[in-house]
């Protein structure tokens, strides 16, 4: 079972992505995007771009055309941090709310859908391993 556990963990993992791109699509936003807009709210508005690069494991570059492409989209504004005028933080617009409100219904219907028939218990176990997991591969680097 060992040997087949990571490709499991990637199986899931591409058939829920995929599932959440599909839900996604008439809004209009690359999974690229609505992964950096979830990163922004659960990470706290008023991150850095250093700070969101850092939490989402990107390099800034990357994260910068992302966020040119989301601000473009009225989503997300970048506004002059006040304790270092060369920083810039990052906020959700009242789009951006709408739209993360309207990402997490579809987010949380659809984990109900892939959940089904799964106890609570098993996925409190699910959750325990991959924390364990990461903790380990963290002390890896």
């Amino acid at each position: 079972m060992r040997d087949q556990f990571p490709f499991a963990v990637a199986r899931v993992t591409r058939r829920w992505r995929k599932l959440l791109d599909e839900r996604l699509k008439d809004l209009g936003v690359t999974q690229a995007r609505w992964t950096t807009m979830f990163y922004l709210q659960r990470g706290g508005e008023g991150l850095t771009q250093r700070e969101l690069a850092s939490l989402m494991a990107i390099e800034n570059p990357t994260l910068v055309r992302l966020l040119d492409s989301l601000e473009e989209q009225g989503l997300i504004e970048r506004r002059l941090c006040q304790n270092d005028r060369r920083a810039r933080r990052l906020h959700l617009t009242k789009a951006g709310d709408d739209f993360m409100d309207e990402l997490n219904r579809r987010a949380r219907d659809l984990r109900d859908e892939m959940l089904q028939g799964v106890a609570d218990s098993d996925i409190e176990v699910a959750v325990n391993v991959f924390n364990q997991i990461m903790v380990n591969g963290d002390r890896l680097k």
